[in-house]
């Protein structure tokens, strides 16, 4: 229970972003919080939290450590809930935001069948690319790809998601296959424009050339070609129609790859996956409609077969 309660105190700590706020909230001295970080970290042997008199920052195991708190915390507190609610009926309104392209493609048809099996839930759907303050704007959940930097929400890892460079088999026919990433500059890609988040550019594993403990390092390419645009849906749609190599995530082109419609190439060279979250903000009580919709994604996005269906089919 002692070391329980020091990682519910941990998370307060960094979520509140004081120890005076987390005591406040708990009711108790900020030596009696102070006291559990100190056991926690001694007790794993490392830093976690570097405190100051005016702020407290992660260190690098801190982080680390938060993500998994976190979801122990969330996993505990879905258990609880299936217990004990029981024959108790989810109701009010849930509102979830995603972004736009996956929301369109794996979160709204999902709602309707939601709705089917907690008909005294109503839902209203967000889908924008741009990342909304879950507290602000007054959203229960958010469906997020890719890396979670507000360590403050708290996060539920759904599924894996990886990075694929695709071409439609006639592409490759045409101009060949590369076979090593520094080769892409030989290719017409479609890359997203200036402007868009993709700042580093397209990212592999190669091996090392420093002799890193792994063997591997990530490498970072910007290709360019005669085309490109802000919009990943019209990168999808330019590289199905055969206009040269696209870097996609897997839950856009798994299906056409099934089908024979596009080829992934450097997959030795992938990088590793990052995730696909169910988001939402710290409560000590989280709704019994949140968590049945975090658990819903789960059991879909686990399906066999369910990222590589041809379209969205529901289950028998």
């Amino acid at each position: 229970m002692a070391q329980f309660k020091q990682l519910e105190t941990f998370v307060a700590v960094v979520t509140r972003g004081s120890l005076t706020a987390a005591a406040k909230a708990e009711g108790v001295a900020p030596a009696i919080i102070g006291r559990r970080l100190d056991a926690l970290e001694e007790r794993l042997g490392v830093k976690l939290l570097l405190r100051t008199t005016r702020r407290i920052s992660l260190t690098h195991e801190g982080s680390a450590f938060l993500e998994d708190c976190q979801r122990v915390l969330a996993d505990l507190a879905q258990a609880e809930a299936s217990v004990s609610a029981g024959g108790v009926q989810a109701s009010g309104h849930l509102r979830i935001t995603a972004p736009a392209g996956f929301g369109r493609r794996h979160v709204a048809p999902l709602v309707p069948w939601f709705r089917e099996q907690h008909p005294e839930v109503t839902v209203s759907l967000n889908l924008s690319d741009r990342v909304v303050d879950l507290g602000r704007d007054g959203f229960d959940c958010a469906v997020r790809v890719g890396d979670l930097p507000d360590s403050s929400l708290v996060s539920v890892r759904l599924a894996d998601n990886r990075r694929l460079c695709v071409a439609t088999p006639a592409f490759l026919k045409r101009h060949g296959t590369p076979q090593h990433p520094s080769e892409l500059g030989k290719f017409d890609c479609l890359a997203l424009s200036s402007e868009s988040s993709q700042t580093r550019g397209w990212a592999f594993r190669v091996p090392a050339a420093s002799g890193e403990k792994d063997g591997f390092e990530t490498f970072y390419t910007k290709p360019g070609g005669p085309l490109d645009c802000s919009d990943g849906q019209v990168l999808h749609d330019w590289c199905l129609a055969g206009y040269g190599i696209a870097w996609r995530s897997t839950w856009e082109v798994e299906a056409e790859i099934a089908r024979g419609q596009l080829v992934s190439v450097l997959d030795a060279f992938a990088a590793p996956p990052n995730g696909i979250y169910a988001v939402f903000a710290q409560r000590k009580h989280l709704p019994l409609r949140v968590r049945l919709w975090i658990d819903f994604l789960k059991q879909h996005y686990g399906r066999p077969g369910f990222w590589t269906a041809a379209d969205m089919k529901k289950p028998g």
